[in-house]
């Protein structure tokens, strides 16, 4: 087959292609941002002083970080299955469903790494700030709310970034459980035209093209948040 011939059978498989990355574009998306709302309280509490506030979201996070997303994915689309009191609950509607499993196995599993960018952002607050803070008659909470989340999403944003990249490239075990991403999307059109080698490569693209589109938006994003800090001052 010459490069014409593949370039119209690419052509020719675009709209399924574009679809499947609209699905995983939607799956990261989600995911990130509720993983970035659920890491909040596990940052603060991770970040706390006192051990047993600590212990619970630890063990969380130990879990997810400690173990594969495939695993993780199939425990939640495979294993609460075997539950009887799932399948007769009001969450069997979407638990049954290969979207909702995966959604919500990404979002558990990057709210683990995203807690630990603000437990370790949260920490890297000069605590010069923390003090001053206080002595200008600020609460802890007041603190936290104007100083110390506002200065530790600065630090952990290029983390984040990464946490964003991650994500979108360990989201392409979905297509495991029947889901429509750019990987499922490209299997399905391997087991109809044979061209392994050709729609691997594309896939490969839509990432890169993906990640690239990524990349430069967290450098807009951070730039935006030091100019914005800058004219603070």
């Amino acid at each position: 087959m010459n490069w014409a011939e593949r370039w119209e059978l690419i052509v020719r498989w675009s709209p399924q292609l574009w679809d499947g990355a609209m699905m995983t574009l939607q799956l990261v998306g989600i995911a990130v941002v509720l993983g970035l709302i659920l890491a909040i309280p596990l940052g603060l509490a991770r970040a706390s002083r006192h051990w047993y506030i600590r212990a619970l979201p630890y063990g969380y996070i130990f879990f997810f970080r400690g173990t594969p997303l495939l695993l993780q994915l199939f425990l939640v689309y495979y294993g609460l299955a075997q539950f009887d009191a799932v399948r007769e609950s009001w969450a069997w509607q979407y638990l049954r469903e290969p979207y909702w499993c995966a959604l919500i196995t990404m979002t558990l599993h990057t709210a683990a790494y995203i807690a630990e960018i603000l437990r370790g952002a949260i920490q890297a607050v000069p605590p010069g700030e923390v003090e001053a803070a206080r002595a200008l008659g600020m609460s802890r909470r007041q603190a936290l709310q104007y100083i110390i989340l506002p200065r530790a999403i600065r630090i952990g944003l290029p983390a984040y970034g990464n946490e964003v990249i991650l994500m979108l490239k360990a989201s392409a075990v979905v297509y495991m459980i029947t889901l429509m991403d750019i990987m499922g999307t490209v299997q399905t059109i391997n087991s109809r035209t044979y061209q392994y080698e050709l729609f691997y490569l594309v896939a490969g693209l839509m990432y890169l093209s993906i990640t690239l589109v990524f990349t430069q938006l967290f450098r807009l994003l951070e730039r935006w948040l030091k100019v914005d800090a800058s004219r603070r001052r």
